[in-house]
């Protein structure tokens, strides 16, 4: 095991005989960005930050300058993961030697994500039904990535479960870390996560005599739920995705948050978005925030009518001051 993950496994993980798991956030398209989490950096930050997944044939090509964006990052969110996808082993390579140059703590592959955008290039979830190919990608981002860990973030299968065949083959490259989203691609995120196969995968792994730490990540509700399933099944640590959403006090269990303090998160995070992000994204891409952060009190559903109809983040300040006094 290499890097922060051998650090943070020292601290917490129960492979290691740790206190507490890891405590991680689910890279999510248009969401996991900058300026999300530098808000989460300030109000509550996790273990490790993820980058939004980033296309290796994009950082590869001329046009590599245009995505960059999607990995800048802030010294305050270390240690933090940039995650890549693709099919093409050189390019995963290339692309991890430049995530070296950037600074990242580390480099995740993306094989899990069922987009079908992604899986037409042999890509994200499409690689669970091609192992040697998989094999191959992990171990060029390895060669590439020289002493930064290299992770995995996958499903528990394509159309069932197949994590009998599919982990062990994952364990044989050796990676960090490999994170299980406890559904198959068929499944999307449209049933309850499996937790029990989370646990299936802890014991593959002891069973390999693996150093590989095992993560879960699915429908974790809570900081106190994420304790409960890391316990229950063995896993070293939990990924958090839609469960932050409008919470970036989620990985502050003690801490209780107010309308205001919620509606003021939300004008801080906005104007992030736009000083940092708007150049090269659409501010209405801020606005599924919205639904998240201005939600369970009195005239919410009024106040986000409002919020929806904004064009920057003066106006967004504006109709929150007004709400609030």
């Amino acid at each position: 095991m290499q890097g922060f993950w051998k650090k943070l496994s020292a601290q917490g993980g129960s492979a290691s005989g740790g206190k507490k798991p890891i405590m991680t956030i689910a890279p999510m398209a248009n969401v996991t960005d900058a300026a999300f989490r530098l808000v989460l950096a300030k109000y509550g930050k996790p273990d490790v930050m993820w980058t939004e997944f980033v296309s290796t044939d994009g950082l590869t090509s001329k046009g590599k300058n245009n995505i960059l964006i999607d990995l800048k990052f802030d010294k305050s969110e270390r240690p933090i993961v940039a995650q890549i996808f693709g099919s093409k082993p050189e390019n995963f390579y290339k692309t991890a030697q430049l995530l070296q140059e950037l600074g990242f703590d580390g480099i995740d592959i993306n094989m899990g994500c069922p987009d079908r955008n992604v899986e037409k290039q042999g890509a994200g979830a499409a690689l669970m039904k091609n192992p040697k190919l998989a094999q191959e990608i992990i171990r060029e981002t390895m060669r590439g990535a020289g002493k930064l860990p290299v992770s995995i973030k996958t499903r528990i299968g394509y159309n069932k479960n197949e994590l009998s065949t599919w982990l062990p083959a994952l364990l044989e490259t050796e990676p960090a870390a490999i994170i299980i989203h406890a559904r198959t691609r068929k499944e999307m995120s449209d049933v309850p996560a499996r937790w029990e196969h989370i646990k299936d995968a802890v014991k593959i792994r002891d069973e390999a005599k693996s150093e590989t730490l095992i993560l879960g990540n699915g429908d974790i509700t809570s900081y106190a739920d994420g304790i409960k399933k890391a316990t229950e099944t063995g896993a070293d640590g939990v990924m958090v995705g839609r469960g932050l959403f409008g919470n970036p006090w989620f990985f502050k269990p003690d801490f209780t948050s107010t309308i205001e303090n919620k509606l003021l998160a939300l004008v801080e995070h906005t104007y992030l978005f736009e000083k940092m992000l708007v150049e090269h994204k659409s501010f209405d891409i801020m606005k599924k925030h919205f639904k998240a952060y201005v939600a369970g009190f009195n005239c919410a559903k009024e106040l986000r009518i409002k919020l929806m109809e904004t064009k920057n983040s003066d106006e967004v300040e504006k109709i929150i001051k007004e709400f609030l006094d």
